[in-house]
């Protein structure tokens, strides 16, 4: 991608605060202009009994999967303080994101998706196909989708969830966002969770949703260009993964017009 192909464009990104630096990084690259507007706030948990049960006896697993990149690090931060990771026990995920977070924390062989970054994907790969007898577990924030966890099950696998974080709507003011607005100086709006969208949603309230509505909404993944289509937003793209494919497919749009 050259330096110039996103000369002028004004882009919102919504990641958490502390995990936008290195979308932002790739528009500025590619000549535009990177918004910060955090939809999305990860929390810590309490050590809840059960999670610090869980984490002493890992041993006994013979899967570990990451629901995503805080899944990660929260987990690994957890159990690190009080034990090794058991050798034996494999690891994966859904995402490139956290494939490579998983990398930098050491793991070399990580079971991850080559091509649909979801669960999904993940339950296509060969090695989740053949779990009856085996224990699962399953690092992930409160809450959120079963389908990973109710077809290992369906596939005869013991599955354990351990909610290492959650998600929460940031305090943040939308004034200076809506301001940009009103001045019609928002070319873009990036969103990477359904749950990021509804979060958006409610800060702009009712002044911003005209907002939100005609500027054209960049997602990865298409739950969230669906729920982006069902809140009205008008011009919805759907991308490739992560933040190359979200910055690729904005530089592939305006291109065009």
């Amino acid at each position: 991608m050259n330096s110039t192909a996103l000369a002028g464009r004004r882009v919102v990104v919504t990641r958490p605060a502390g995990q936008a630096a290195h979308m932002a990084a790739l528009i500025r690259a590619a000549g535009g202009e990177a918004l910060l507007f955090p939809a999305l706030e990860i929390f810590d948990t309490a050590e809840s009994p059960q999670l610090r049960a869980l984490i002493e006896h890992l041993e006994t697993f013979d899967l570990a999967i990451f629901i995503s990149a805080n899944a990660v690090s929260k987990a690994l931060a957890l159990v690190r303080a009080r034990r090794d990771w058991p050798p034996a026990l494999r690891v994966a995920t859904v995402g490139r994101g956290s494939e490579r977070e998983l990398q930098r924390h050491g793991f070399a062989a990580v079971i991850a998706p080559g091509e649909r970054f979801d669960s999904e994907g993940l339950l296509e790969l060969p090695e989740l196909q053949q779990l009856a007898g085996k224990r699962v577990v399953i690092f992930r924030g409160a809450g959120g989708r079963e389908l990973l966890g109710d077809t290992l099950t369906a596939r005869g696998a013991a599955v354990e969830y351990a909610e290492c974080y959650r998600r929460g709507r940031p305090n943040a003011d939308p004034a200076p966002l809506l301001a940009r607005c009103a001045r019609r100086e928002l070319d873009a709006i990036t969103v990477t969770s359904s749950e990021g969208l509804a979060n958006l949603h409610a800060m702009l309230g009712e002044a911003g949703r005209q907002c939100l509505q005609g500027t054209p909404l960049f997602a990865p993944h298409e739950r969230i260009a669906a729920a982006a289509r069902a809140l009205g937003v008008r011009t919805v793209v759907l991308t490739g993964p992560g933040d190359a494919g979200l910055v690729a497919g904005l530089a592939g749009f305006f291109a065009k017009v």
